[in-house]
């Protein structure tokens, strides 16, 4: 049963907004909690974004380096890398080695070292009659916030000659 006496108007006048002041702290506080979520999820949401970027450059970067191989090697080039080495063949610079490349990367061909020994391999051969140029391929790519991040890649060449 319902008691009389509370349904009085004037103990409802006692309560003065005491659930009202309540319900705002309240308020206040999922509010606060809220906006604290919130932030945490947009520094995720950054976090994954910049690694999704380095993981695409470094993906990009090893790819450059695989496409000056390849361009060099088996599309149809005189293969410079077979050149005797002088200074008017190398190094070779980004224009020549990546002229169609969509990995927005840089890449140079050096000398690594004039030593004539090639590496071992499998396949017999007279000593003395197959020489080695030895190359790094230098792949680069600059990424993130106003391209401040750099990914170099470095690739050895080891390019057998028959003298």
């Amino acid at each position: 049963m319902v008691d009389i006496n509370k349904l009085n108007p004037a103990n409802i006048k006692h309560q003065q907004g005491v659930v009202l002041l309540v319900s705002l702290v309240f308020l206040v506080a999922l509010t606060a909690v809220a906006a604290a979520l919130m932030q945490n999820s947009t520094t995720d949401m950054k976090m994954s974004g910049a690694t999704e970027e380095k993981s695409v450059a470094l993906q990009e970067v090893m790819s450059a380096a695989d496409e000056v191989i390849f361009d060099e090697l088996f599309a149809g080039n005189a293969n410079r890398f077979a050149r005797p080495i002088n200074g008017d063949n190398f190094p070779i610079n980004a224009a020549d080695l990546l002229p169609n490349t969509v990995t927005k990367s840089d890449a140079q061909v050096t000398v690594a070292n004039t030593s004539q020994t090639c590496p071992r391999s499998l396949n017999p051969s007279s000593d003395g009659a197959v020489s080695c140029n030895h190359f790094t391929v230098t792949t680069t790519r600059n990424y993130g916030r106003n391209e401040q991040n750099i990914i170099i890649a470095t690739s050895g060449i080891a390019q057998k000659l028959n003298r």
